[in-house]
């Protein structure tokens, strides 16, 4: 159980009134953080039933209203619409009057840092962007997993103070992120979370295929014990007949999905490739075995690799 101590509101008197446009996973559950903190939600908006749902469980009591009303009620907004939402939504928010002078817009997204939201910063606002480096259930849970979670923080240097006091308060973990760097950031966290679950999908099905009955306890330790491995050494921690060069292994790998899972072929041979040339670079793949390996990868079958 996590031992993070939210702060005391009587030691951060400059409260907010905090609103939220679009209700989806991430919004509701940033918002009842900063009410933890000692901020006050006043206001959400949500156009799905689901959207709904999730803002009376995390929000009881605040009101579901229109994006311009959330905008009118409150001193610190959450935008937390999907990526290519964004820059539409801030174009209609400062073209119809809705953003004030002063008011602190905040957005979300991982893709973007702080000039989208320069239409609103022409109208007065201060813009920040805050994306918080995890994935949301949609649940009261993501309120605890903010604990510790690193965000990726870009802001105008005058507001730097105020981003990371704010992410202090979700009890997270500021990490300063360049405006030029966003898209390269938000490209490694893809890489690493998005394309990671789709993996573990696709490894529990084959594992159900093969007549494992609980693909899900056979992973876990493992998985749990890769990840740890990697974060703590990197391409150190590379195993298995890819990084031992054992390319008899890797073909029968290759025939066996192209045999019962088809669909997984490109991307073993994808991953196979981009760490067969981790692993040569930095010493775990003998170069006197990496030619079979690598012609196994080039050729998808054990036959043409000999």
């Amino acid at each position: 159980m996590s031992t993070f101590q939210q702060p005391d509101p009587r030691d951060r008197p400059a409260r907010l009134s905090v609103g939220v446009v679009g209700a989806g996973r991430v919004g509701p559950a940033l918002a009842a953080s900063l009410q933890l903190a000692g901020h006050h939600p006043v206001a959400v908006s949500g156009v799905s039933d689901t959207s709904k749902r999730r803002a009376a469980a995390l929000l009881p009591d605040v009101p579901v209203v229109t994006p311009a009303e959330v905008m009118g009620r409150a001193e610190l907004v959450l935008l937390t619409v999907p990526d290519d939402a964004l820059p539409g939504l801030v174009e209609g928010l400062a073209e119809t009057g809705a953003v004030r002078p002063g008011q602190l817009l905040v957005h979300t997204s991982g893709r973007y840092g702080a000039k989208v939201l320069d239409p609103a910063l022409r109208a007065g606002a201060l813009p920040l962007a805050l994306h918080p480096a995890m994935t949301f259930t949609g649940t009261p849970v993501d309120v605890q997993r903010l604990a510790g979670c690193s965000f990726g923080v870009t802001a105008p240097e005058e507001l730097r103070l105020a981003a990371e006091a704010l992410v202090i308060e979700m009890g997270g973990e500021p990490e300063w992120i360049a405006e030029s760097a966003r898209p390269l950031y938000h490209a490694a966290l893809a890489l690493g979370a998005n394309h990671l679950v789709t993996l573990v999908a696709q490894s529990m099905e084959l594992l159900r295929t093969a007549g494992v009955e609980a693909p899900d306890r056979m992973l876990g330790p493992l998985l749990g014990a890769a990840l740890d491995n990697a974060l703590r050494s990197g391409d150190a921690a590379l195993t298995g007949p890819v990084a031992r060069g054992d390319a008899g292994t890797v073909a029968a790998h290759v025939a066996e999905l192209r045999e019962h899972a088809p669909g997984a072929v490109a991307g073993y041979l994808a991953m196979a490739r981009a760490t067969a040339d981790r692993a040569l670079a930095h010493g775990l793949l003998k170069p006197e075995l990496a030619e079979d390996l690598l012609g196994v990868l080039a050729n998808g079958t054990e036959g043409d690799a000999r």
